[in-house]
């Protein structure tokens, strides 16, 4: 079953007109990926194996203020800020023009929609310079672009504009932005998946995945795997029907989260079951399959990857990923030591009972698992990499006790530091260049934080904040 594969483009208004009277903007701070907000964290455990308190199951329940206006700031000072992007759950970076006349462009994406803030003369004081307004737009989580074509794709849950993920109509949107000060819709395609959205191949085709199954999927999938769009043409997307990174949770098929690819161009699926990359280009050889075989966006060659050991985490549910090789290779551990793309630096988000038994930042070795180890494994056999390290905020330097709010969250990576997102708990730098021991040397904990994702982009680091809009930050550190 496929639902339609076009969408009337009048649906979006531009300017600063609502997509519809009806829909309710949704207010406050909200964590990224809990449990759904008409069921508890108990009854969604029980409904999803154990996982939905932990475990991405909704990605729209209110986080609950912290109980403490405490806050806490070390190697770092906030320069700027963007306090009218509140609702901002993603960023992104994009230039336009040469020399004197080259201008940088961030976009915010959220609840809001979409807006665009030109960084170029001063990149404390982003100014807003246009907008494409989608209110109760969910979840544009981790957005990604084209930069050639300076294309946007908006990955809409089905929980946006007061949908939920068992009936919601989930999709992407294509978004011109040639012209940042008029923003336009291309065009709509409604997709079985929703939650993020990842360009594979040059932007050539998309990789949607999440959230939690609709009611007319598969009675024993556990969750959304990825269905991949061609965009080639993106004013007439094509939606592959057969889904991929099936079977990922030992072998049954579950919630794949979201993708990121590396350098070399293998594309990791995170999600419940862990983390495995795929070769999506070239002549390849299948470790499952047993053969040679051409890699492409729909039909991918298996590469590495599994899930993690449950004794090293508190949870299965891996919400996205990085590895650093090739020309990525000395932005965290030593290759010289540790091995050119022989790491993967994984984020468990799972929301447990205290602030100790959330979500880690974890460091595994894909030793062991070039033979399709992770593709084979189930309940009975189980495949698991080897975990190097662990770290999360409970009781370290910096942290709110008071808080219960301190899952890990996405994280972006420069010479050796992680700079990544734990929700009220803020944003902390990680030294990881020894990735058996990460050591945190920074950290910004305002007292109403809710970070979600931070980015290195020049010399400073911007966290999209849910809660506050956009903070820009000034390491001071080193």
């Amino acid at each position: 079953m496929l639902p339609r594969t076009s969408f009337p483009s009048g649906r979006l208004l531009q300017g600063g007109v609502a997509v519809a009277a009806s829909v309710a903007l949704m207010a406050g701070s909200a964590w990224a990926c809990p449990p759904e907000p008409e069921k508890t964290q108990t009854e969604q455990a029980a409904a999803t194996g154990g996982e939905g308190a932990g475990g991405h199951a909704g990605h729209y329940h209110r986080a609950a203020a912290a109980s403490t206006k405490s806050e806490a700031v070390k190697g770092v000072r906030r320069v700027g800020g963007v306090p009218d992007a509140k609702g901002a759950i993603s960023l992104m970076f994009m230039d336009y023009g040469q020399g004197r006349h080259k201008r940088t462009i961030m976009y915010a994406t959220g609840e809001f929609g979409l807006k665009a803030y030109d960084i170029s003369a001063d990149p404390r004081v982003p100014k807003l310079v246009g907008q494409l307004n989608m209110p109760g737009m969910w979840e544009t989580e981790d957005t990604d672009f084209d930069p050639k074509r300076k294309i946007i794709y908006l990955s809409r849950d089905p929980r946006a504009f007061g949908g939920n993920t068992a009936t919601g109509e989930s999709g992407i949107y294509v978004v011109d932005a040639s012209k940042p000060e008029s923003l336009r819709q291309i065009t709509y395609v409604t997709v079985p998946a929703g939650h993020t959205t990842t360009c594979v191949n040059d932007c050539n085709y998309l990789w949607t995945g999440g959230p939690a199954k609709a009611s007319w999927m598969p009675a024993d999938w556990g969750g959304r795997p990825v269905w991949v769009t061609d965009v080639r043409d993106p004013a007439r997307p094509k939606v592959h029907k057969d889904p991929i990174d099936t079977g990922r949770n030992d072998g049954k098929t579950d919630y794949t989260h979201d993708i990121q690819v590396d350098s070399d161009g293998v594309a990791w699926a995170s999600g419940r079951g862990g983390v495995r990359g795929y070769y999506t280009t070239g002549r390849r050889y299948d470790p499952v399959r047993k053969k040679w075989r051409k890699a492409t966006a729909v039909d991918p060659v298996p590469y590495a990857g599994g899930g993690l050991d449950e004794a090293t985490t508190n949870s299965t549910f891996m919400h996205n990923s990085y590895r650093a090789v090739g020309q990525t290779k000395n932005q965290a551990a030593d290759p010289r030591r540790w091995g050119n793309g022989k790491l993967l630096y994984v984020t468990e988000e799972t929301f447990n009972d205290g602030c100790a038994n959330d979500g880690l930042l974890v460091i595994a070795s894909l030793r062991g698992s070039y033979g399709g180890e992770g593709w084979r494994s189930t309940p009975e056999h189980k495949f698991r990499l080897n975990t190097v390290a662990t770290w999360g905020v409970a009781g370290k330097e910096g942290s709110d006790p008071e808080s219960t709010d301190c899952s890990a969250h996405y994280f972006d990576v420069r010479d050796g530091v992680i700079a990544q997102s734990f929700y009220s708990q803020g944003t902390r730098f990680l030294d990881v260049t020894d990735p058996t021991n990460p050591r945190q040397v920074a950290y910004y904990r305002p007292a109403d934080a809710a970070s979600w994702q931070p980015y290195w982009h020049g010399r400073y680091v911007y966290v999209a904040d849910n809660t506050r809009g956009v903070d820009v930050l000034e390491p001071t550190f080193r």
